[in-house]
């Protein structure tokens, strides 16, 4: 319930400052499909003046006439109008004749799809499918994490129903914590598979170190939108975040 009074919420607001901008231009100029002449700069300069360590990475008109899209380090999306006075947050939905679509997370699953695309499989600790590969997952991982040596356990089955689970670095605790160091010492090992199956199992491993890619994976994680682990990142950009046992989770992949 909660959930979808968030939604009415956000779709009531934006239907709100639509009807106040559809008539004609605004202050600013904008036009009925929301373009404007200074492509949101106005919105941009006044939260920054406000915020000035706010991390913009993109900005991009809504579908909503005079609405702007900021899209932040991590993946929040706010909404603001293009006279820079009103911003809101939380996902902008477009009511289709059959379903709620998520349009945020439309951009999200766009953009986390381009990202993992970039990361190359030799920087991972691969556990391959069993005889034929009919999907992929890719799953940001604590050593230390409770959840995560659980999803662990359930390796084997994933590969034998054909899943192949790629391990991308995620220490919680940050880079130069004790979980960091443990998770170099996985991916400079002779055996990263074993050895991150003995982090996993509550075993200590021999410190080592060596270039590697944990500080850039961690990076990777948060502009991904990862909040905490273990987060699975689907080959068509979907981010499932925590456990899941092998069954359910071979059925998301569509297996």
């Amino acid at each position: 319930m909660t959930r979808i009074l968030m939604i009415l919420t956000a779709a009531s607001l934006a239907i709100a400052v639509w009807a106040a901008t559809a008539d004609g231009a605004t202050a600013d100029g904008a036009t009925a499909d929301g373009a404007t002449a200074d492509g949101g700069n106005k919105l941009v300069e006044k939260l920054k003046t406000l915020r000035p360590d706010i991390p913009i990475e993109k900005v991009s008109a809504a579908p909503v006439p005079g609405i702007y899209a900021l899209e932040l380090a991590g993946g929040t999306v706010f909404y603001g109008t293009a006279d820079g006075r009103y911003l809101f947050a939380g996902d902008l939905y477009e009511l289709t004749d059959d379903d709620l679509v998520n349009l945020a997370e439309v951009a999200r699953i766009e953009k986390r799809r381009d990202l993992m695309a970039e990361v190359s499989r030799d920087e991972m600790v691969v556990f391959a499918a069993v005889g034929e590969t009919k999907g992929v997952i890719n799953v940001f991982t604590d050593v230390d994490c409770g959840y995560c040596r659980k999803l662990h356990q359930e390796v084997p089955k994933l590969n034998q129903m054909g899943i192949e689970v790629r391990y991308l670095a995620y220490p919680r605790a940050g880079v130069g914590s004790r979980s960091y160091q443990k998770t170099v010492s996985a991916w400079c090992a002779k055996d990263p598979n074993k050895a991150m199956t003995q982090l996993k199992s509550g075993m200590e491993i021999p410190d080592v170190s060596c270039e590697n890619p944990v500080a850039s994976q961690f990076d990777l994680g948060r502009q991904v939108g990862v909040t905490g682990t273990p987060a699975i990142v689907l080959e068509d950009g979907r981010l499932l975040p925590g456990y899941m046992p092998a069954a359910e989770l071979a059925e998301t992949v569509g297996i």
